[in-house]
């Protein structure tokens, strides 16, 4: 047990439903280890691994909160991305929707891997089957998952080059959520909305203010102030930010995959994230449940 951890929470982990390398039990397991009190699987646009989580959590006896985390655009913005929280992950619409979203998402990276397929025949080097990709997503199929491919291909050597030399240039456009479209989806399934990471929105850090302003008109419930990248000056910003407007804060590593990126329960800072943020979302959440 890391006793630094003892009793904190991570609220931002993926699993392999998205693009994770650890399932949701060895995640939950990992988090027992380390001495996390609660954690939440927000994999991108896919509630699949929730179950699983609950479960593992019922195990190990760690509280397991829904998440789900959503890619959304607002005016000029590409790329936000709006964490849901302890939302019921059975609700109908909210289910219906992210199929929806996953299917173009799949579609894309089909679209995706065949671009690359023809870039790899472009250098004389074998195509890469899209088995050996649907292998490696559990969930949500993305281009990490066709960089992982290539990179057991010996097509790259690592995954920035991957990105530098395949992915980036075959892509094709991701599908966004209407900010205040997802919120409200959110809402309608009992939970709560919150910003994620929000020191990484192409905005300058004077307009970070006024965006916020206009995101809790739309009913902005919270904003995800510990965060892996972000150094102790940056929560301590945006602590006093979300409280100014109002809003709830959560925090979470964002952790993908052990070795690179954040670790479980880790960042730049000392983000030792505490119970209290479960509290304040929970209640938050409560005011949407019929």
């Amino acid at each position: 047990m890391n006793q630094r951890l003892a009793g904190c929470v991570d609220l931002h982990l993926h699993s392999t439903f998205s693009d994770g390398t650890l399932t949701p039990s060895a995640l939950v397991a990992e988090a027992k280890a380390i001495g996390l009190r609660a954690i939440a699987l927000a994999d991108h646009d896919n509630l699949d691994g929730i179950p699983e989580a609950q479960a593992a959590g019922t195990r190990h006896g760690i509280e397991i909160i829904s998440g789900v985390e959503l890619s959304v655009v607002w005016g000029k913005l590409r790329d936000v991305h709006l964490l849901g929280y302890a939302f019921d992950p059975r609700h109908p619409g909210l289910v219906e929707a992210l199929k929806e979203f996953r299917a173009f998402r799949a579609n894309r990276s089909h679209q995706i891997l065949e671009r690359v397929n023809e870039k790899l025949a472009g250098e004389g080097r074998e195509a890469i089957p899209v088995a050996a990709v649907l292998e490696r997503a559990g969930g949500t199929l993305g281009r990490p998952h066709i960089g992982q491919a290539l990179l057991a291909a010996g097509h790259a050597r690592t995954m920035e080059e991957a990105f530098e030399r395949y992915l980036v240039p075959c892509n094709v456009p991701k599908r966004f959520f209407p900010i205040d479209e997802a919120i409200d989806l959110v809402h309608a399934a009992g939970g709560c909305a919150v910003l994620a990471h929000p020191m990484f929105i192409e905005v300058d850090a004077k307009e970070l203010p006024a965006l916020i302003d206009n995101l809790t008109g739309l009913g902005l419930d919270g904003m995800e102030c510990w965060c892996g990248g972000a150094t102790n000056d940056t929560v301590d910003q945006l602590l006093t930010l979300a409280r100014r407007k109002g809003l709830i804060v959560t925090g979470g590593s964002d952790f993908h995959q052990p070795g690179i990126g954040p670790s479980l329960g880790s960042g730049l800072g000392n983000l030792c994230i505490p119970y209290a943020c479960v509290e304040e979302l929970q209640a938050r959440a409560g005011s949407y449940k019929g």
